[in-house]
């Protein structure tokens, strides 16, 4: 059972920002043929944006394990779960970071979760997941060790 599901999806801001490849690829293709240009510019916004919206991850928490993106870590691995906004955000994406750290980090959105790792084996000592709801994410790993015995 999934207790905590949450997709980043890019912000409105990065579609409109990418939106500039219409103009610019009519302006390039103008010389050639404008009906080139216009197709073109509509060809590539469409990639553009499956793109965006194909790559964006998913976090999920179910009673074992945390999903983030592709990553799979198990509940019982995961120590303290500490949530950082604001400056204090940027400053654990950036001075603060340890170069060992796993990272699942999108630049639109600014909250972040830490994720302390117990295992001793692992040489990861945490996990920066971006969120926007990173309270809900704490409270939710928190459930799921609380749901399973001995986590």
């Amino acid at each position: 059972m999934i207790i905590y599901r949450e997709r980043l999806w890019p912000t409105a801001w990065l579609y409109l920002s990418t939106a500039l490849t219409i103009p610019a690829s009519i302006l390039v293709f103008m010389p050639i043929n404008i009906i080139a240009g216009y197709i073109t510019a509509a060809i590539l916004y469409g990639g553009i944006v499956l793109f965006l919206l194909a790559s964006a991850p998913t976090i999920e928490v179910d009673e074992t394990e945390l999903r983030a993106g592709k990553a799979r870590l198990p509940i019982a691995t995961i120590g303290t779960v500490l949530t950082f906004d604001g400056a204090e955000a940027t400053l654990e994406r950036g001075q603060r970071l340890d170069a060992r750290a796993w990272l699942l980090i999108r630049g639109w959105v600014s909250a972040v979760a830490k994720l302390e790792i117990l295992d001793e084996s692992d040489p990861t000592p945490y996990w920066l997941l971006s969120s926007r709801t990173p309270e809900l994410l704490s409270e939710a790993i928190v459930k799921a060790k609380l749901r399973t015995p001995n986590k």
